[in-house]
């Protein structure tokens, strides 16, 4: 039988420290190493610059089990990609051109493994030469195997015979550009030793500095990802005693210690998102075990991104109101439950169903992932106000009185200029949620809904995804007014991130989302404030648009200087805080 041996850097981290006491704390920066005549080898410059930049340098040598390298991944603050020999195009689908030079497929196959596995983790990345190539094409990008064939054009000389730590020639860089931010200029004097380069930047890139000839010479993210290429050799110039270049490392460093700090806080703290819509794919034969493209939360996004809870909900569209229409509803809603029950329990080892905030904190404890059940509808009740405690009974821990239209209970925002609020029928609903414990959520409510059920209740409410009317003007968002109410009757509202709902002139970035968050605390007080995605309901945005880009948002509160407390209530405490009050019988 093969067995693995788990790769421990925690221990191997604390021989470090003793070996480097001036780097205490440190981020430890996983380095790639190069293999050519049967020896690992790897330049003095790489690592020379990261402990000169205040980091502990780790080097990776090529090797296939990919246990031990997701183990290393996992406890990695950052990682630096080096130079070395050509990419085998045949990993591109591509056959070689004649002027191909030197392969080294045993690499190729682990670093283009080891940068997908690193992005879908968040870790930041900085990319040289080879590196940046490898960091596009495994990224979905492309490269050209050989510049002075396969571009049109003449050639600047990109492989000199000099001194490697002087610059060979200039390079523009686009004046709006993180690389231009770090190097506090738009043209730079680089050296140079390559032929291939990339073509075409990668989905979420943009190419952000050219050589005269125009080849490429840096990509960057366009999600706010902590991810770099450069296609010179920066690492050569510290040798030689010239830290004009160490920027770079400088910034890795800071990428890295932002993760690491961010990655120890996620262990700290309880991290629970307020609605997700999952479900809706159940019918297209999704794998909650697998890392599915078809959705954005899954185990496998949910651990990399250290997620440790959603709301998953059984949504329903508002249909016909006929007796027939209703009672398809109510099975509708049953259906789609059992299914999550049935998705948990087939991941048993890995996640259960939580129904208190107390099992929240118990399955953190034993290692698990979370799932509670929510109702998006209250369609799903039809006319029996006995569904409501059944459906409490079944774990139900919050129901949104309806969605976008007017049903039974409630008159939908997206009708806001009928004026239509809580019917006696909604008022008989609300109460009974109260009664049973199950809190009432007013994201989809009409405005006067919104007002008549804050008369109506006598438990504090939530909406587990909306935003801010006065930085978005949607319907579905709230006003500062009703931000203000729905805070002094002690309730919660979470950001949502919708796009739709952050801003409407352009697509949202996750700087949008922390806008809305700033202003929504500024109104309400950090104490009824926090995230509810809507992943797989068409949540998702530049820079948080799945499971896995959740930490992202954590690194963006903690340099907005959102302390440890902050984030413990916007990412779970305010919201649970309610719960156990709704829950708690009188």
């Amino acid at each position: 039988m093969k067995t693995f041996q788990t790769f421990d850097i925690e221990a191997e981290y604390d021989v470090l420290h003793n070996r480097f006491p001036n780097h205490k704390d440190a981020p430890v920066i996983g380095i790639t190493g190069n293999f050519s005549e049967g020896n690992l080898t790897l330049a003095p410059g790489y690592y020379t610059s990261i402990l000169k930049a205040g980091g502990i340098p780790f080097i990776i040598p090529p090797f296939e089990n990919t246990d031990i390298l997701i183990s290393l991944l996992d406890s990695l603050d950052g990682l630096l990609l080096t130079g070395g020999a050509d990419i085998n195009p045949l990993f591109l689908k591509e056959e070689p051109v004649k002027e191909l030079h030197n392969i080294n497929p045993f690499r190729d196959r682990q670093e283009l493994l080891l940068t997908r596995l690193a992005a879908n983790r968040q870790i930041p990345i900085l990319g040289i030469c080879r590196g940046m190539q490898v960091m596009n094409v495994a990224l979905g990008g492309s490269i050209y195997q050989d510049i002075h064939v396969q571009m049109e054009g003449k050639r600047i000389k990109h492989s000199q015979d000099m001194d490697r730590a002087f610059a060979s020639h200039t390079i523009q860089i686009e004046h709006d550009s993180l690389l231009a931010r770090i190097m506090k200029t738009t043209s730079l004097p680089v050296n140079s030793f390559h032929h291939q380069a990339i073509n075409e930047a990668a989905p979420g890139f943009r190419i952000s500095a050219r050589a005269a000839d125009q080849v490429a010479e840096a990509i960057e993210s366009t999600e706010y990802k902590s991810m770099l290429g450069v296609q010179w050799h920066p690492e050569c110039f510290i040798l030689n005693g010239d830290e004009y270049m160490m920027p770079l490392f400088e910034w890795l460093l800071q990428e890295a210690t932002s993760f690491r700090t961010a990655k120890q806080m996620h262990r700290r703290i309880l991290t629970l998102d307020t609605h997700c819509d999952t479900p809706m794919f159940f019918g297209q034969d999704i794998n909650f075990a697998t890392r599915d493209a078809k959705i954005k939360v899954d185990l496998h996004k949910m651990t990399e991104g250290r997620q440790d809870a959603t709301i998953m909900v059984a949504y329903l569209a508002q249909k016909e109101r006929t007796d027939e229409a209703l009672l398809a509803a109510t099975a509708k809603a049953d259906q789609l439950l059992n299914e999550i029950e049935r998705m948990v329990a087939m991941n048993c080892t890995a996640v259960d169903i939580a129904y208190t905030p107390a099992d929240l904190y118990r399955l953190k404890r034993e290692g698990k992932k979370a799932i509670m059940l929510g109702i998006e509808n209250g369609y799903a009740i039809g006319k029996d106000l006995t569904n409501v405690e059944r459906f409490r009974n079944r774990g139900v821990v919050y129901m949104t009185l309806c969605h976008n239209g007017n049903n039974n209970i409630c008159g939908s925002a997206r009708y806001n200029d009928e004026h239509i609020g809580v019917t006696p029928f909604g008022e008989q609903v609300i109460r009974e949620m109260n009664r049973t414990g199950m809190m009432v959520d007013l994201s989809h409510a009409g405005e006067q809904t919104f007002y008549d059920t804050l008369d109506i209740s006598s438990k504090p409410v939530v909406c587990s995804h909306s935003s801010s009317r006065a930085l978005c003007d949607h319907p579905r968002n709230l006003t500062d007014e009703q931000l203000k109410a729905i805070a002094r009757k002690g309730g919660i509202v979470q950001v949502c991130l919708y796009s739709g709902f952050l801003r409407t002139d352009a697509p949202a970035t996750i700087c949008d989302a922390i806008e809305h968050l700033h202003h929504m605390v500024n109104i309400m007080g950090i104490e009824h404030v926090g995230i509810g995605t809507d992943f797989d309901g068409d949540g998702g945005i530049i820079g948080c648009n799945d499971s896995s880009e959740l930490i992202n948002l954590t690194r963006r509160m903690l340099y907005e200087r959102y302390s440890e407390n902050d984030l413990r209530l916007i990412w779970g405490g305010n919201f649970l805080r309610v719960m156990e009050e709704v829950q708690k019988q009188d």
